[in-house]
């Protein structure tokens, strides 16, 4: 297991940060999510074959910019 830190811009309410969970929850291997709208970030425990790259594609398909892997 793992730990990758998301910058993630664009949320504006829960509801932006309940899209980003369960946006990140639809990658095979994620098994915690922990979305702060107050600091635009998101912290995702994943297996060893999760990569940044399909964190970052899953978020933004819903239309949020990834800026960086914290």
């Amino acid at each position: 297991m793992k730990e990758i830190e998301l910058k993630i811009l664009g949320m504006t309410c829960e509801h932006c940060v309940r899209t980003v969970k369960n946006a990140l929850y639809s990658v095979e291997g994620v098994s915690e999510v922990d979305v702060s709208l107050h600091e635009q970030r998101a912290k995702v425990k994943v297996e060893d074959h999760v990569s940044f790259e399909s964190l970052k594609s899953a978020v933004e398909s819903w239309g949020y910019k990834v800026v960086d892997e914290v």
